[in-house]
């Protein structure tokens, strides 16, 4: 393997021999002389030294992806608190109510009652129907506009001062403070204002969450493994079901659905490491070889002395002569990625996949979600659902590559949404187009699955998680636009779903192949990169 400024063999110099006197001292790696190095980026010494997916990436990358159900408590609970629960008229109240009412909307007041209570929800604790309704819709807006906000503070945090373990446990910390203060919101517009707050913190979850879990994972490995994330969500949405079950008023759902942040907080998040990517790029050579060196061990293998990380483009520099231990942090932002001719036209693509996958996949599930059925039981359904079609890309992704599946499963969504468009005024087809909302659902689920592990190796280390930031929000854009789309009734919301799909498979064909690819730490490692692979 061609290594920069260096042998390929280990030299053992003065500096092996000092170690050997002091065996209780931790090794120095950036004091090791470069003619002594063998320098490797983190994909090329988790392939020949640490192991690809070893006991070490099983165990952190199954906590951290915890957190993904944490996420889908924050963002799902809305589903129960906010929901508008049955009526029924009072005793007493006579020809004041009429029990076959569609709606209490023309009923005199003091003639029906919620069934649960007024504690049973904020739509029955607060009055959120008839002229009011558009008020549960703005909660749900204004959380998706606060995921929107994180997205993009936490993205950038995560690739600068806080790190990626920094910022998981910043948003898990501020989740549950929100989540449990919203439990106590006294009014109407205190709880819009946790729960905007609330998004702002949930933003940033899936995405440090995702970025942390698959960085240490090697290159052949790291497909399947960022596509089994979502399992971690569709799992947390199940649990959700049964908690919102066990406690059925709206106040003691919102603590119960806080109290797993804490615990995170306290039983996981200190058996998480720090990635190695980040401390690699933030100049932290030896805490980014600790954690190599830990890898290797826990995977039964060996990780010689004279071999030291490097970032991509000083490994694949034969010219550099750069010493190791002046290395200074590497830094970039989302201005880095839009200046550069590589990377710009891939956010923008990703940007828009995003938004129209967000819209199709949202605006269906809210259509399966108000079926006439027990919404405890239509949610662990849906959920349950959706793992299909992770198992299916996650099988299908080594295959045939990110892209052909991409825009596959994009187009697969499309065709049976305009199939269901075109069978939609038809009585006798209601089962039928129930069934194209399902396969919509399935083939988008399995496009959201897939966009995160493609989108964060688009982009490298420095700017990654922006990156990532930066589709996420634009996904939480078409989050707040699905309700309206799905307000249009009749056929539109299936004709809208279906062009959507379509448009996005379309942007994603721009996209290129990162199938076996090396996931890049710097801007300049990807642009010198690519243009290789254009060569070859």
């Amino acid at each position: 393997m061609a290594t920069a400024g260096g042998s390929e063999t280990c030299s053992h110099g003065s500096s092996l021999d000092s170690s050997l006197l002091l065996p209780t001292k931790e090794p120095n790696w950036e004091a090791i002389p470069e003619s002594e190095s063998e320098k490797l980026c983190i994909d090329d010494m988790l392939d020949v030294y640490c192991g690809e997916f070893g006991s070490w990436q099983l165990r952190h990358f199954v906590l951290t992806s915890l957190a993904w159900a944490l996420e889908a408590f924050h963002t799902m609970v809305m589903i129960f608190a906010d929901q508008e629960p049955g009526w029924r008229c009072v005793e007493g109240s006579g020809s004041r109510c009429d029990e076959k009412a569609e709606s209490v909307c023309g009923l005199e007041p003091g003639s029906w009652e919620w069934e649960g209570g007024p504690g049973s929800s904020t739509v029955a604790q607060w009055g959120l129907v008839c002229r009011e309704k558009y008020k549960v819709g703005l909660v749900q807006a204004l959380f998706f506009a606060g995921c929107m906000i994180g997205a993009g503070v936490f993205g950038h945090l995560s690739d600068s001062s806080l790190g990626r373990k920094g910022s998981l446990k910043t948003v898990c910390i501020l989740n549950a403070i929100f989540g449990c203060l919203t439990s106590i919101a006294p009014d109407y517009f205190t709880y819009l204002l946790l729960r905007f707050l609330t998004g702002f913190s949930t933003g940033g979850v899936g995405l440090c969450s995702f970025v942390l879990a698959t960085e240490p994972v090697g290159p052949t490995k790291r497909g399947v493994a960022g596509m089994s994330t979502f399992y971690f969500f569709s799992t947390g949405i199940a649990l959700l079901s049964g908690i919102a079950y066990i406690f059925p008023t709206w106040r003691a759902l919102y603590v119960a659905s806080s109290v797993p942040s804490i615990l995170f907080l306290f039983l996981v998040i200190p058996f998480i490491s720090e990635s190695p990517r980040w401390y690699l790029v933030r100049g932290k050579i030896n805490k980014a070889m600790k954690i190599m060196q830990a890898i290797a061990k826990s995977n039964g293998n060996n990780l010689p002395e004279g071999v030291i990380l490097a970032l991509d483009d000083e490994a694949n520099d034969a010219s550099n002569d750069n010493q190791s231990s002046s290395k200074e942090a590497v830094s970039g932002s989302i201005v880095d990625v839009i200046r550069s001719p590589v990377t710009c036209i891939r956010l923008f693509l990703a940007i828009g996949i995003s938004f129209t996958c967000s819209v199709v996949y949202y605006g269906l599930s809210l259509n399966v979600v108000n079926l006439e059925t027990n919404i405890h039981l239509s949610v662990l359904l849906n959920a349950v659902a959706e793992m299909p079609a992770f198992t299916i890309t996650a099988v299908l992704l080594d295959r045939f590559g990110r892209k052909p599946l991409a825009i596959g499963t994009q187009w697969f969504s499309a065709i049976f949404c305009l199939t269901g468009c075109v069978v939609g005024s038809v009585r006798m087809w209601e089962v039928i187009k129930m069934g194209c909302g399902v396969l919509g659902i399935f083939g988008m689920a399995g496009t959201y699955n897939l966009l995160f592990i493609y989108t964060a190796e688009l982009f490298p280390t420095v700017v990654r998680n922006a990156a990532l930031g930066s589709a996420t929000q634009a996904a939480q854009m078409g989050a707040i636009l699905a309700p309206f789309v799905v307000v249009l009734g009749g056929v539109l919301p299936f004709l809208v779903f279906g062009i959507c799909g379509m448009v996005g498979g379309m942007l994603a064909y721009y996209l290129p192949e990162t199938l076996n690819k090396p996931l890049y730490d710097t801007m300049r490692g990807i642009e010198e990169g690519e243009a290789d692979w254009r060569i070859t």
